[in-house]
């Protein structure tokens, strides 16, 4: 006797030789020609039809964090195709292995913060608790400094602008807004507001739970990993980074 209690399920996908659905819809008549790429993601991993607001914000959050120049994980990306051109997905998935909080990860911590402020009764003293909790801890807080972008992140007030405008309530952007003028008052000292913190909050704008934001992130970084592949293959500059290591890094033998 089979015992059912043991079987998992998944609303996700089904499918039978004559055809194949997406929660519930049919991936031939109700999804291809009839739904884009940011649409169809979401749908398939939230279980609902997403409003135009939400595929507006997320188009930009996934353009806007695509390319991030020759930061560690384009450059393990490169170098994997280097080592191993047959392994195409190799070379990306050693790229996106790379993509953690130090470059672009932070934004589903963000997001997790910026919850925590909007479930809490009173957002200005949970803020200052956070604050206090991150300093208290010596951690940084994330989503604020940046160690190139010192002044001002260039993405980030485009990226909030959109956002304003799109028509979204603009709870969540009130609330970073909150959570980094704390940080001003506590610390003293004024800390750039990076992409992380935008897109954590934008991405909270359009209904994306904070343990999700990384996903998103990482589409949108997989993209960019493809093109950098793409480059790779026509224009290799793999070859003149591992020699630049090999320059960069001198052998120091341990004394005996």
């Amino acid at each position: 006797m089979v015992d059912n209690s043991a079987r998992g399920t998944t609303s996700i996908c089904g499918f039978s030789a004559d055809a194949i659905e997406v929660r519930g819809k049919n991936l031939v008549t109700d999804f291809i020609g009839k739904m884009d790429f940011v649409t169809a993601f979401l749908y398939q991993s939230l279980g609902t039809q997403p409003n135009p607001v939400q595929v507006e914000l997320i188009n930009s959050v996934m353009v806007t964090i695509m390319e991030h120049g020759l930061v560690p994980s384009a450059v393990a990306a490169r170098l994997t195709h280097y080592g191993a051109p047959e392994s195409y997905q190799g070379a990306i998935a050693a790229g996106l292995l790379g993509v953690g909080d130090r470059y672009a990860g932070t934004s589903s911590a963000c997001g997790q913060l910026l919850e925590q402020m909007h479930a809490a009764e009173d957002a200005e003293a949970e803020a200052v608790a956070i604050i206090q909790q991150h300093r208290t801890q010596k951690k940084p807080l994330p989503g604020f400094g940046h160690p190139i972008h010192k002044e001002t992140d260039p993405r980030v007030e485009r990226l909030l602008s959109l956002a304003e405008n799109s028509g979204s309530s603009g709870e969540y952007l009130a609330l970073m807004r909150l959570l980094e003028q704390t940080l001003c008052q506590q610390t003293g000292k004024t800390l750039v507001t990076n992409i992380s913190a935008a897109i954590g909050a934008v991405l909270a704008e359009a209904g994306i739970p904070s343990q999700m934001m990384r996903g998103i992130v990482l589409t949108a970084r997989c993209a960019g990993l493809v093109g950098h592949i793409a480059e790779e293959m026509n224009n290799p500059a793999a070859h003149a980074m591992w020699q630049g290591a090999q320059d960069a890094v001198d052998y120091t033998p341990d004394a005996l």
